[in-house]
């Protein structure tokens, strides 16, 4: 099988963002200072993991399907949708509003094309399934270090 024009532009914009995602994911993992650093550090080393994995499962796929998935530093610069991370040390706190809002919008560009990817080739949206379900499992993850509990806790009377 060889890729449509947009088949191969469907998986590029993922592989971008997944590129992406990888390199601002090191550059917060470098950067972030506070509260739970230790742990924080860590999940970005899965997420950093994960979007590599992924990146390079979409661009063998793309091979596989003669197209040329395009890597370059000025290609996903100009091309990625996520926004800017910023310079300079970043609280954990607001690292993982970076995060988790980096992720999100590398799963949305997953879904949003999602639908043509699976009408001319199965087994490449079958990688976008897999990239989809572990990202937002991630994003779960990692945004759980900021979320608000909402059970309120009372201990029983001693008998």
């Amino acid at each position: 099988m060889k890729a449509s024009p947009t088949l191969a532009s469907n998986l590029q914009m993922v592989l971008t963002d997944l590129v992406e995602l990888h390199v601002q994911g090191k550059q917060a993992h470098w950067n972030i200072v506070g509260t739970n650093f230790r742990d924080l550090h860590l999940q970005l080393d899965e997420i950093i993991a994960s979007a590599r994995l992924f990146a390079d499962q979409t661009a063998e796929r793309m091979r596989a399907l003669h197209a040329l998935p395009d890597g370059r530093s000025q290609t996903i610069a100009a091309d990625t949708r996520l926004a800017e991370l910023p310079g300079g040390l970043i609280s954990t706190k607001d690292a993982v509003k970076l995060v988790t809002a980096r992720l999100e919008r590398t799963v949305k560009t997953m879904r949003d094309v999602h639908d043509e990817v699976d009408d001319e080739d199965p087994t490449s949206a079958d990688l976008l399934h897999a990239a989809i379900e572990r990202l937002e499992q991630l994003t779960w993850m990692v945004n759980a270090e900021t979320m608000t509990p909402s059970a309120a806790v009372t201990e029983p009377a001693e008998k």
